[in-house]
C-alpha cells in the first residue's frame, strides 16, 4: 500500500527517528526502574515478614524503662503502672504483652560440680513466653526439685570467659543440664533451700527464670508479702522492624535489645532507595509517554497532505489509526517483555545469592511487578490511542 511506504518513509527519517529511539529507550529504562523499585520493595517485604525468614527470637522484645540521672535512687519511677501496662498492651503492634516478676528474695546458686558459688536473681515470665520445651517445667508447693532456665549466652560466657580465666573444664550443654546446683534462698532470718534443675537453655530472654508458681509462693513467704509493679514486661511483637514500635518506645522513653530492632533503620534506607528509583521511573514514564506524543504529532504532521489525499480517496480515518498503532504497539509491547526478562533474570540471581546466606525470596517477579507491568503497556497504549486519533482528526 502506497500509503504505508510513505509513513515507513516518514518515521525513519532523521528527527523522527530519533524520536522514535529516544522514546522507546525511555520507556525501557522508566519500565526498568518502577519494576526494579517494585520487587525491591516485595523482597524485603518477604524477607521481614515470610515464613521462610521468620527468626523467632526477634519477635519477643524484652522492654524497661531507660534509666537516666533523674531516676536513679527512685525505683519507683523505673516499674510500668498499670495504665502504662495496658495501654502498651493495646497497641496495634503488639500481638502478647506480658510482665517479668522479679523475685524479692535473695537467691545463692553453688554448684560444686562447677566450682563455684555465685548470687543470683530469678526472674518468671508466663510460660507462653517461654521458648524452652520440657515436662520438667512445673512445680508446686514442697516440691525440692526447683527447674530453672538459664540464657544461653550465660553458657557461652562461662565456657569462654570464666571457665578459660580460672582453669576449670568447659561443659557442653548436656553436660550442664546432669547438673543439680544448691539453691538457697533467703530473706532476713528466713531462708529456703532447693536443689535445682537446669530445664533448658533461653535464646529468647537474657535473665535466669524459674517458673510463675514458684516465683508467687517465694515471694508471698521470703518477700515483703506485697505484689510489686514490674519493672520489665516481655512483648511479641509482628514486626520488630516496625517504624510504629521505634517510636512509640522513644516517646514513652522505654528501651529493649536495639539488635533485635535494628532492622527499622535498614528499612528506613530501602524505603527511601526504593522511593527514589520509582519516583525517577515515574519521571522517564512521563517522560518516555510525552516523546511518543511529541513523536506521533511529528509522523502525521510531516505527512498530513498525504493523508489527507487518501482520505479524498476513500481511506478511512480509522483504518489510519490502526496502521500507526500497529507500527507502536509491538514496539513497547517488547520494550515491556525485554524490561520483564531482565528483572526476572535479577530475581532469580538475587534469590540464589541470598539463600546462601540463610535469607529466601521467590525466585521470580512478584504478583505486583507483574501488573506493573501490564499497567504501564496499558498506559502507553492508551496515550497512544488517544494522541493517534487526536491527531488523525485534526489533521482530516
Amino acid at each position: 500500500m502506497q500509503f504505508n511506504r510513505i509513513l515507513k518513509k516518514i518515521i525513519r527519517t532523521g528527527v523522527g527517528k530519533s524520536r522514535y529511539w529516544m522514546a522507546i529507550i525511555g520507556l525501557g529504562v522508566a519500565m526498568l526502574l518502577i519494576l526494579v523499585a517494585l520487587q525491591v520493595h516485595t523482597d524485603f517485604n518477604e524477607l521481614l515478614h515470610g515464613s521462610r525468614n521468620q527468626n523467632e527470637r526477634a519477635d519477643y522484645l524484652v522492654v524497661n524503662k531507660l534509666i537516666t540521672n533523674d531516676m536513679m535512687g527512685k525505683p519507683e519511677k523505673t516499674v510500668f503502672t498499670p495504665e502504662e501496662q495496658k495501654d502498651f498492651a493495646a497497641q496495634p503492634f503488639v500481638e502478647a504483652f506480658g510482665a517479668i516478676t522479679a523475685a524479692q528474695f535473695n537467691v545463692q546458686m553453688q554448684a560444686d560440680q562447677l566450682g563455684f558459688q555465685t548470687l543470683a536473681f530469678f526472674e518468671a515470665v508466663p510460660d507462653t513466653f517461654l521458648d524452652v520445651k520440657s515436662d520438667e517445667w512445673k512445680w508446686r508447693e514442697g516440691d525440692q526439685m526447683l527447674p530453672i532456665v538459664v540464657p544461653r549466652d550465660f553458657v557461652n560466657m562461662f565456657n569462654f570467659g570464666f571457665a578459660l580465666g580460672n582453669g576449670i573444664p568447659q561443659f557442653s550443654e548436656t553436660s550442664i543440664k546432669s547438673l543439680t546446683p544448691e539453691v538457697i534462698i533467703s530473706n532476713g532470718m528466713q531462708q529456703g533451700q532447693f536443689r535445682g534443675k537446669i530445664a533448658g537453655f533461653s535464646d529468647r530472654i537474657s535473665t535466669v527464670l524459674v517458673p510463675q508458681s514458684f516465683m508467687d509462693w517465694a515471694n508471698a513467704r521470703y518477700g515483703k508479702g506485697v505484689a510489686k509493679l514490674p519493672s520489665r514486661v516481655v512483648i511479641r511483637v509482628k514486626d520488630p522492624s516496625s517504624i510504629e514500635l521505634k517510636n512509640y518506645l522513644e516517646q514513652h522513653n522505654y528501651s529493649t535489645d536495639s539488635e533485635k530492632t535494628k532492622y527499622n533503620k535498614i528499612r528506613g534506607i530501602v524505603q527511601t532507595i526504593v522511593s527514589v528509583v520509582g519516583f525517577f521511573g515515574g519521571v522517564l514514564l512521563m517522560f518516555a509517554l510525552l516523546v511518543f506524543s511529541m513523536f506521533i504529532q511529528l509522523v502525521i504532521s510531516s505527512c498530513r497532505k498525504e493523508i489527507r489525499l487518501l482520505v479524498t480517496l476513500g481511506t478511512a480515518p480509522k483504518r489510519l489509526q490502526r496502521y500507526l498503532l500497529g507500527q507502536l504497539v509491538p514496539v513497547y509491547f517488547v520494550t515491556g517483555v525485554i524490561a520483564l526478562i531482565v528483572v526476572s533474570a535479577a530475581q532469580w540471581w538475587a534469590s540464589g545469592v541470598l539463600a546462601k546466606h540463610g535469607m529466601f525470596v521467590a525466585p521470580y517477579p512478584g504478583i505486583m511487578t507483574i501488573i506493573a507491568t501490564l499497567g504501564i503497556l496499558a498506559l502507553v497504549y492508551i496515550v497512544n490511542l488517544v494522541t493517534v486519533r487526536k491527531e488523525i482528526q485534526a489533521h482530516t
